[in-house]
């Protein structure tokens, strides 16, 4: 008798009144082999499951509770492996493979119930699958049930998004737990483990160890085995890409005390009979993507609060147990308490793809979400989709395999040998060689081998065709092209660049970068680039010759694949760079600056509108419009103050700020201008003869300072007072004056 046995009938009523329902049942409750076939009375059932080996364990489980073997009744269906016949009705499924059925079969023909088991993990598939469950059962199949199912889970949100159903909670078997945690140490996690191992002896009990991936399995598995040989110890190792038969060797009963070294593919999943010791490195292998490829990856990082529970609770399903923490208290009260979910942080390129092929074009208006895609996210998505032509008819064939847009588009354009390139891709074995067609001929590992076996199904078999391998992968990859340059520097499509000691040819498709240095690519003709490839004309600067010069590029994204100079090129574009050069340059090697500066004080005396930087950059491209050097502008410089008066407008200022004044002589003389100072004139004394007041320009009538000048050019009076000059000083100026000049006329009244 489980636990979740006594809820068996509270779920059933509730699921006869509402078609939704959310279970919470801690580890150990049995919520994973007794719900789904209680579940066989509304009809055929649907099992989602993070991982393939809780869908294994649990389809092989409950089929033998039955009676049966598995493939009858029960059944289940995990990525290249089905067991399950005719008279199967309920399946437990892998993310992809439910998705994969949803988009094949929308309606779900047939099915009654889908239950997403461990939801908490919340991948980016149950997410998905979650949003194309409700939408299919608000439009057409209100009859279909949903239930999902979790041991740390906070279950308002997906009450209220399943139209707030109901929550049904029961108590799991967990015995009590001893948790320690270990100091700091510097030490390799091998070695860790094997001391954790070697204190955990004398307690009884089989040993299940966390791990982050497989090599640190490999580490660790050496560490240990003089103790396992001691102690007469079986070491089983438990990863995703092991067999199904080595993978039942580590959960299944053995003949002796068993050290199982586990990735989190052991965190949820069914009861591991007699494992009692939980050593934790509260480490992980976390789904991400690369930043290059945007291919999945898989990066260790520290799990969350949650996960560490999750791993505590392994050890306490059957009796008490023990949990050995190989990091400190204060490391794990720092860590958050649960993962953020994929769907907020992953590349979205292949949900994008299965979408399209849905009919959904529009994912975040056409679906309701638990947690709704950030929109750069999906535009990102979509803009590769673009790329890689996986629209319409097309996303319905990439999207039936179950890999990555980039390496569907790989195994669809490039026959077997698509196939075989792109399992060395998604295995993530590690090519000796840089150039794809040498790590093509190096052995495999046994998981490639089984990539490429199973994805043979999706292509025709042929020939060796290098050529086609070549476009495909410039298919698949055609935002990652390359093009070498001088030394070691490959110049990239991106705009960016990176190292590769012998690249394969001149240009390549860069299909994995890492830390700026490219680790694998393939030689492509340039000739394949032109159909994607655009023109562009463009003015550029020659530093030396001091001149704009036209160039024409043929561009592949911001690589040039071609380019030619010569020609005049674009006579306002030429303008502008050209008279930003001279800006950069100074104005003082191309024109009269005081003569500018005393133009600007005009102006601003005028009371017009200021002339500032800008406008002198925008006059000085007037200025060089159909010029191409410096030079030609030193010979044209002296119509820019004309071209700045025409600007301001050059009637008004010269009614505002005169330039000349006509004095009593009829002589005209400059007007000065400084900034800050009252405009002046300078004239023979002679000149003002007649003159009784100060003449006054401007719109505020402002006197004009007056230099009154003696015939050796001198100033013997500066002056805004003429009337009181002509008064009080001028028969002392007259009597000087006349004596030295007796030549020239000095009337006693010059008024």
């Amino acid at each position: 008798m489980l636990p979740v046995d006594s809820l068996l009938p509270g779920i059933l009523a509730s699921l006869r009144k509402h078609p939704n329902l959310v279970i919470e049942a801690a580890p150990g409750a049995g919520k994973t082999t007794r719900v789904p076939p209680a579940l066989l009375e509304f009809g055929n059932v649907l099992v989602l499951e993070p991982r393939r080996l809780a869908a294994r364990m649990a389809a092989r489980r409950v089929a033998f509770e039955l009676g049966e073997q598995p493939g009858e009744t029960v059944g289940y269906q995990v990525r290249f492996e089905e067991v399950a016949s005719s008279r199967t009705k309920l399946r437990f499924l892998t993310e992809g493979v439910l998705t994969r059925r949803l988009i094949s079969d929308p309606d779900l023909r047939g099915i009654a119930v889908v239950v997403l088991d461990e939801f908490h993990e919340r991948h980016l598939e149950t997410d998905l699958a979650l949003a194309l469950l409700r939408r299919l059962q608000t439009t057409r199949r209100p009859d279909l049930r949903i239930v999902v199912m979790s041991a740390t889970l906070d279950a308002g949100p997906v009450r209220a998004f399943l139209d707030h159903c109901p929550a049904l909670s029961s108590e799991g078997r967990l015995f009590p737990l001893e948790v320690s945690h270990t100091p700091y140490s510097a030490a390799p996690l091998e070695t860790q483990v094997a001391s954790a191992v070697e204190a955990s002896i004398a307690h009884p009990g089989d040993i299940l160890v966390f791990l982050p991936g497989a090599a640190e399995i490999r580490k660790a598995g050496r560490a240990c085995e003089p103790l396992a040989a001691r102690h007469n110890l079986l070491i089983t190792p438990l990863y995703g890409d092991l067999s199904p038969a080595e993978q039942d060797r580590a959960v299944e009963p053995a003949d002796r005390r068993k050290i199982i070294l586990s990735t989190n593919i052991a965190e949820s999943s069914l009861t591991i009979e007699g494992v009692r010791i939980v050593i934790d490195s509260g480490l992980a292998r976390i789904a991400s993507d690369s930043p290059w490829t945007g291919l999945p990856a898989l990066e260790i990082k520290r799990i969350s609060q949650a996960s560490a529970r999750q791993r505590a609770g392994r050890a306490g399903r059957t009796a008490p147990g023990r949990v050995i923490r190989l990091y400190t208290a204060e490391d794990f009260n720092r860590r958050p308490d649960h993962d953020e979910p994929e769907i907020l942080r992953r590349e979205l390129s292949q949900m994008c793809l299965q979408l399209e092929a849905a009919g959904i074009h529009d994912p975040q208006t056409q679906l309701a979400w638990l947690d709704p895609p950030s929109e750069a996210a999906l535009s990102a998505a979509g803009t590769l989709l673009n790329r890689l032509h996986a629209r319409g008819p097309a996303a319905e064939k990439l999207a039936r395999m179950p890999l990555h847009p980039r390496l569907a588009r790989l195994v669809a354009d490039g026959g077997d040998a698509g196939c075989r390139a792109a399992a060395l891709l998604s295995s993530g074995q590690r090519a000796q060689s840089a150039d794809l067609f040498r790590a093509l001929e190096e052995p495999w590992d046994g998981r490639t081998r089984a990539v490429y076996d199973q994805l043979r199904r999706y292509s025709k078999p042929g020939k060796r065709d290098d050529a086609l391998l070549q476009c495909a992968i410039l298919a698949a990859f055609p935002d990652r092209v390359g093009r070498k340059r001088s030394g070691e520097t490959i110049l990239l499509s991106n705009g960016t660049s990176a190292t590769m000691a012998h690249p394969p040819g001149e240009f390549i498709v860069a299909v994995d970068v890492a830390q700026g240095v490219i680790r694998l690519a393939c030689h492509i003709e340039p000739e394949w680039l032109m159909e994607e490839a655009v023109e562009r004309d463009t003015l550029e600067w020659n530093r030396t010759a001091q001149r704009v010069e036209a160039a024409s590029a043929l561009l592949y994204d911001q690589l040039v694949i071609e380019e030619t100079r010569g020609g005049r090129g674009d006579d306002e574009a030429a303008a502008k760079l050209l008279a930003a050069k001279i800006m950069e340059a100074g104005l003082q090697r191309f024109t009269d600056t005081a003569e500018l500066d005393e133009f600007l004080a005009r102006v601003a005396f005028s009371g017009l509108e200021t002339v500032g930087e800008p406008e002198i950059a925008e006059a000085l491209t007037t200025l060089c419009y159909g010029l191409r050097s410096f030079a030609e502008v030193e010979k044209a410089a002296a119509g820019l103050i004309p071209i700045l008066e025409q600007k301001v407008g050059s009637q008004k200022l010269e009614q505002l700020a005169p330039a000349k004044m006509k004095l009593s002589s009829g002589r005209q003389t400059r007007v000065h201008y400084e900034t800050g100072k009252p405009p002046w004139v300078a004239s023979r004394l002679q000149d003002f003869f007649g003159t009784t007041e100060s003449p006054r320009i401007g719109r505020d009538k402002t006197p004009v300072v007056v230099h009154l000048l003696a015939p050796n050019q001198r100033a013997v009076q500066t002056t805004t007072d003429l009337a009181g000059f002509w008064q009080r000083l001028y028969p002392q100026v007259r009597k000087e004056l006349s004596r030295r000049y007796p030549r020239h006329n000095w009337p006693e009244k010059p008024v």
